[in-house]
């Protein structure tokens, strides 16, 4: 969470009896988010009723159907947010560029970004990631319609980890969607809980 948290630019995670709660200032779909790295039902039900604010999600290692019997009035499961977190040990691979396109790598801070744009200069495909001493937290990685199934979000990751291993970093941590979770397998990644996500929809 405080990866996710550095990587978006947002405050940092305020501790909370069930976890922790990150505020959202990039997003008109998501004000805020509780997460919970230990999934028992006071503590879901806790974070449930402590809630007021609608647009405001929660976060937790379960299966969806589990925690769907908790949920008090007013929050929903969202099945279709359904994640996998995923860890794996970085290494270097040195990735070539794909032909036609250009790489841009950028650190702000603790945080790498990695662009690819076409030959127009557009962007085609990018992914970034918080240096958290030897973890990192890969975040945003996505690829343009247009340019899908061409190698790019293996090249972006494998970018990403090649960047990782410079600044000392030995493991990587994500979360993964249902489409990414594939290609993050491909690379090695290991998925390690299905991560359960609700909103507080009143």
């Amino acid at each position: 969470m405080q990866g996710w948290a550095l990587s978006r630019g947002t405050p940092p995670p305020t501790p909370k009896p069930w976890g922790h709660y990150i505020h959202v200032t990039d997003s008109d779909a998501e004000v805020g988010r509780h997460v919970l790295p230990e999934t028992r039902e006071l503590l879901v039900r806790s974070a449930a009723d402590s809630v007021t604010t609608p647009r405001t999600w929660m976060k937790m290692p379960a299966e969806p159907d589990d925690i769907a019997p908790w949920m008090p009035p007013g929050w929903v499961v969202a099945y279709e947010e359904t994640g996998h977190l995923m860890a794996v040990d970085v290494r270097t691979t040195h990735p070539v560029v794909p032909d036609g396109y250009t790489v841009e790598v950028e650190r702000t801070d603790a945080v790498v970004f990695v662009r690819l744009r076409d030959a127009d200069g557009g962007k085609a495909a990018a992914g970034q990631m918080a240096l958290l001493g030897e973890t990192v937290v890969v975040d945003r990685v996505v690829t343009d319609s247009a340019h899908r199934r061409r190698g790019l979000g293996q090249f972006v990751m494998r970018t990403l980890a090649d960047e990782a291993v410079a600044a000392g970093a030995r493991q990587g941590v994500l979360g993964a969607t249902a489409p990414g979770h594939a290609l993050y397998e491909t690379l090695g990644w290991k998925k390690h809980a299905t991560l359960a996500e609700c909103v507080y929809r009143p």
